[in-house]
């Protein structure tokens, strides 16, 4: 039995958090019976995105979810609402664009880091680190990571492409983590990121990403009917 369905959400107390364009989801937060979900919707989209590209990215963004649903600073108990929305557990936390300087610390990079490779053992990489509307600062100072709609299995790639990717994703962690406290990074970490940044200009998948991302704590509320 899902934890609720669309009637329940609609009629719930709502927070935008991301309209979206034409082709991507609108992002609420529902308060629903004492706890906090994220919905991503996409119908109300139009006809043809909705049952062609929406489908398709809810399927897609569930399957991952679930993969990896028991990593801690990933989105959990995710669940297909219906055939054009998904919804999952709010992560209280603030985007790392809105976290102070000082607070983002070697000890937090390293944990991201430990968290992005956790995923990537999965066989799941996300694909949209480099920016801060992705990445998270948990009320306890955790890091986490949300959106996944940009993710893609690697579990059918040759070694050498699941490595390349995965660190892709890493130069994410690793260029904010040179702009806060590059002598703690260490060589060799130093040397790859230095390393995928001569490969980045030629990566196919370099526009693949999603726009900055507007976290729950920045958000506006939408009047539920």
């Amino acid at each position: 039995m899902l934890p609720f369905d669309r009637p329940t959400f609609l009629r719930a107390p709502r927070t935008l958090l991301r309209d979206g364009r034409w082709a991507n989801a609108r992002v609420e937060c529902a308060e629903i019976a004492g706890r906090r979900w994220v919905i991503k919707d996409f119908a109300p989209r139009v006809w043809w995105v909705r049952n062609s590209i929406g489908r398709l990215f809810v399927r897609r963004e569930l399957a991952t979810l679930r993969c990896l649903h028991d990593i801690d600073g990933v989105p959990p108990d995710a669940f297909r609402l219906d055939a054009h929305a998904i919804a999952f557990g709010y992560i209280d936390g603030e985007t790392l664009g809105r976290v102070e300087a000082e607070k983002q610390t070697a000890g937090y990079f390293s944990a991201l880091e430990a968290l992005l490779r956790e995923i990537h053992a999965r066989g799941i990489v996300h694909l949209d680190t480099r920016g801060t509307g992705n990445v998270l600062m948990r009320t306890d100072g955790t890091p986490a990571l949300i959106d996944f709609q940009s993710a893609i299995s690697t579990r059918w790639m040759p070694a050498s492409w699941r490595r390349f990717l995965e660190q892709v994703d890493l130069t994410g962690v690793y260029k904010k983590w040179l702009q806060r406290d590059p002598a703690s990074m260490g060589p060799e970490r130093t040397a790859l990121n230095e390393r995928m940044l001569r490969w980045r200009r030629f990566w196919v998948l370099r526009g693949y990403a999603g726009a900055r991302k507007t976290h729950p704590a920045k958000a506006r509320p939408t009047d539920a009917p």
